[in-house]
């Protein structure tokens, strides 16, 4: 008998290629022939079982949903296991209440610098005197640093602050310690936010812990100092104030950072190190409800999600390692006034404080704290099965995994492509060959859905899934699977017309593991961590496919030899799973701030086409295996017809204004005056009015019938003569934002006005022309300046002296400053031009001063307050008043 590894074509004859049995052997229109070909001097061969077309459906979608449901069921275990008691979860929860009640802490703001800082104050002062008799000493340090940096977050920009608060605690042993551990939270938050998330209930977290380690009878072998930090939201001032400045930081061996870029659910450890494999051993053996993923550490160091917390601080300018963890649920609320307390459940403070304080017990008694350099080198390989377990190996012994099993794959295909005669070159031309087909099928379906996705977007229909979630995956799923069957169907009937279909579906298991190798192979040798995701894909289904072989040999395609099959996929399966959860859940809302450019339709359909891909690789081993699929196309043909058909109706709006689950669309409104000077100092031009920014696809398409004025009359265009198109950018992020409107309005008159004037210019002996300013004004404030062309900033006072431009060569310094401020005094020296740009603007250079009033009675005028009261509930418009100078020199 020809051995079932090669394809075989068989050409036509008189008996049929289905037949039937009787007896107990009886499998009727389910069995294939496998070859028999009515030679009486040949012995018959097996009849192999076809899956029925019902009965595979069944199954695989089954299989899918199951694992689906365990992913969710893992999602809402927050706490595993009865609470130890050493960590007062209900006390924390009265901490975070305290905290918010205040209301949104703005750096600045008397909620931040006054109210939050004292309530902090008393509660430490409270552990402290409570703990004096133990064995343990608290002291508290309020420290107000000034300073300025460098970083290249958003495109590249400055940073200057001024008298930002820390409230540092330093729990050490009575007789001292040489090295500290770091733990850090920030209270501050944006001006639109109550932050209960973001960053409060981390701060109440930490304030129970260190409570319950200043109650331990037992002193600790390292410090621990905690870091409430006011000025996170700023693009991450006050870390750098104490990294840099603070006596205690030089003591400081390591650091947890606790963020947030969700609300409630579980806080998932996202990246450590660098290096410091010590540290992620720690967490593993410690943390007692484990949550973490080396995938989301190396997804967001790419630079693929628009976010940075404290961690960047401490690793670029302290140089030391750390453990970064965030919660990431329901992110539609993120940065938003639905971020509240009682939207934060109690098991999720319960598990954030049992992990940290049991990390932090860990790390404190730990050897390798006192002497990390010994232990720095190396990667871990990391992550959670469900939450139950945590996996982590040190990166080259994940290399060493990784090569095994690539090994053993092309073992096992070098065995079948080396069969005598010249079935083995048969075999490795048919592999090449359904390799071919597998990734164009790729290629064709994501190709369709694209398509799909444009038609979507075409008919103003963009984000229709940001409330409806699984709306997206019956449209771009439907069409993704469904035209994936199409293409495979359509070569097993046309291509592949005389063959075994049970010698098709082997081939074409050998494909996705060869498929899924390759990609190990490669992850691995790009030194990427994440390659353990591959590794998995190709082990279990390896294994499984070993173990099962004698089964589909002389049975094919079995109840029971599908059972098994599915259940060897189970365990990498329902990883893969998970991890797609996690990028779902990160990206969709993501997609709702993430400006006017990027296309959602094309990011949702290419995440649902990658992930149909990526699940179905090892199914397509069943499309080969069934005798038809013509019902499941119709079906998965009629679901994405209708789906497509009422989301073209507009059934699906993209927000909702429930106070139960909100998906809000996020609109900036900053009433502003504008004033522009030319080379002389007159004023040039004036104007005021009320500059509107929507920070999604759909820009104000849903608004404009709610508020008839904001329209594409009143929209903006750039002017390239001015810095920053002669708009008040509280941020760098015009390029993820180029459609704005401006509804013109009286002019606004702050009751603290900016003061701005150039103090000194003169010209140095090398040539260049120094310039220096002082300026007077609110907490935050943002200077952009635009050298004219032929001219270019050479040294400056900020940073580190070199100037650090933005994508578009203009450069953006982002000010802020805690009570008390002194008027900020900066310089810069520029070369000036050989020659005018006839065509370009008088002078050298343009500098403009933008305010932003973010509290106070500042931060209101009768007309936001009037345009306010006409947005929708579905929609969060935060406000504020700017005003935006400009000069030329």
């Amino acid at each position: 008998m020809e051995s079932d590894t090669a394809v075989r074509r068989i050409k036509p004859s008189g008996t049929p290629r289905y037949g039937a049995e009787d007896g107990d052997g009886a499998c009727g229109r389910n069995c294939e022939d496998n070859g028999y070909s009515g030679d009486p001097k040949r012995k018959p061969e097996v009849r192999l079982l076809l899956l029925r077309e019902g009965l595979a459906a069944a199954l695989l979608s089954g299989f899918v949903l199951l694992l689906w449901g365990l992913v969710h069921l893992s999602l809402q275990q927050l706490v595993i296991g009865k609470p130890s008691g050493e960590f007062n979860a209900e006390r924390a929860r009265r901490h975070l209440e305290q905290i918010t009640g205040v209301g949104p802490r703005p750096v600045g703001s008397q909620e931040n610098e006054v109210l939050t800082v004292g309530y902090l104050l008393e509660q430490i002062e409270d552990i402290r005197a409570r703990t004096a008799a133990g064995p343990h000493r608290v002291t508290v340090d309020v420290q107000r640093p000034t300073g300025s940096f460098s970083i290249d977050f958003l495109g590249g920009f400055t940073s200057f602050y001024d008298r930002v608060s820390n409230i540092a605690v330093k729990l050490e042993p009575k007789r001292g310690a040489q090295h500290l551990m770091l733990a850090n939270c920030h209270f501050d938050t944006v001006a639109n936010s109550p932050g209960a998330s973001d960053d409060a209930v981390s701060c109440a977290v930490m304030l129970e812990v260190l409570h319950a380690l200043a109650n331990q009878s037992t002193p600790l072998h390292h410090g621990v100092v905690f870091l409430f930090n006011g000025a996170e939201e700023n693009v991450l001032q006050a870390s750098h104030g104490f990294i840099t400045q603070h006596p205690w930081a030089k003591q400081v061996r390591a650091f947890i950072n606790l963020e947030a870029a969700g609300v409630g659910g579980k806080e998932v450890v996202f990246q450590t190190g660098p290096e410091n494999p010590w540290l992620v051993q720690a967490y593993v053996h410690a943390a007692k409800h484990p949550f973490a993923s080396v995938v989301g550490q190396e997804v967001f160091q790419s630079g693929v999600i628009p976010s940075d917390t404290d961690f960047r601080i401490y690793r670029d300018f302290g140089n030391i390692p750390g453990i970064d963890l965030a919660f990431i649920e329901n992110g539609f609320i993120y940065h938003t006034k639905y971020d509240t307390a009682n939207r934060i459940l109690t098991d999720s403070i319960q598990r954030a404080g049992d992990n940290i304080l049991a990390v932090l017990k860990h790390l404190v008694t730990s050897e390798k704290l006192a002497d990390s350099s010994e232990y720095r080198h190396g990667n871990m390989v990391f992550f959670d099965l469900l939450g139950v377990i945590a996996v982590a190996y040190p990166a080259r012994v994940g290399t060493i995994i990784n090569y095994m099993v690539a090994a053993a794959t092309f073992l096992y295909l070098a065995k079948k492509a080396s069969l005598p005669g010249n079935r083995g070159g048969r075999y490795v031309r048919d592999l090449a060959c359904a390799t071919g087909v597998a990734v164009l099928g790729w290629f064709v379906t994501l190709l369709s859905v694209l398509i799909v996705a444009l038609l979507v977007t075409l008919l103003g229909r963009s984000m229709f899934w940001y409330t409806h979630f699984y709306a997206a995956i019956c449209l771009y799923g439907a069409a993704a699977t469904g035209k994936m069957i199409l293409i495979h169907t359509l070569a097993k009937n046309l291509y592949y017309g005389g063959v075994r279909l049970v010698e098709l579906g082997d081939l074409y298991f050998d494909v996705s593991l060869l498929l899924w190798c390759c990609s190990l192979v490669w992850l691995t040798q790009r030194g990427l961590c994440s390659a353990y995701v591959p590794m998995l894909m190709v082990a279990f289904p390896l294994v499984t496919r070993l173990l099962l072989t004698k089964e589909f040999k002389h049975r094919g395609a079995s109840l029971k030899y599908s059972g098994l099959y599915l259940l060897g996929l189970a365990l990498p399966y329902v990883h893969f799973m998970f991890l797609f959860w996690v990028v779902f859940e990160i990206f969709t809302p993501i997609m709702g701030r993430s400006g006017t450019e990027i296309p959602p339709e094309v990011v949702m359909a290419s995440l649902v086409t990658l992930t149909i891909v990526f699940l179905s690789s090892y199914f397509l081993h069943f499309v080969y295996l069934v005798r038809s699929t013509k019902w499941i196309l119709a079906a998965l043909g009629s679901v994405f017809v209708i789906m497509f058909l009422l989301v073209s109706a507009g059934l699906f709006f993209p927000y909702s204004g429930n106070p139960n689950s909100p998906r809000p669309k996020r609109i900036f409104l900053q009433h502003t005056t504008r004033t522009f000077h030319n080379l002389q100092g007159r004023v040039e031009s004036r104007d005021s009015g009320i500059w509107i920014n929507s920070f999604d696809f759909t820009a104000v398409q849903h608004v404009t019938p709610q508020i008839p004025e904001i329209n594409d009359s009143i929209r903006t265009r750039c002017r390239e003569d001015r810095p920053f198109c002669g708009y008040p950018w509280f941020l760098p992020v015009k390029f993820l934002s180029r459609k704005n409107w401006y509804l013109p309005a009286p002019e606004v008159s702050p009751g603290s006005p900016v003061d701005f004037s150039l103090t000194s210019k003169e010209e140095t002996s090398w040539g260049t022309v120094k310039m220096t300013f002082s300026v007077k004004g609110p907490s935050h404030m943002s200077l952009y300046l635009m050298p004219h062309r032929g001219a270019s900033l050479s040294t400056w006072s900020l940073g580190d002296g070199t100037p650090q431009f933005d994508l578009n060569g203009e450069y953006f310094v982002f000010y802020s400053h805690g009570l008390d401020a002194a008027p900020w005094t900066f310089w810069f020296e520029i070369q000036p031009p050989t020659e005018p740009d006839p065509a370009g603007p008088e002078g050298m250079i343009s500098v403009a001063i933008s305010t932003h009033y973010f509290f106070g009675e500042d931060r209101r005028t009768a007309q936001l307050e009037e345009i306010l009261q006409k947005f929708p509930t579905w929609a969060f418009p935060s406000s504020w008043v700017s005003t935006y100078d400009m000069y030329r020199y």
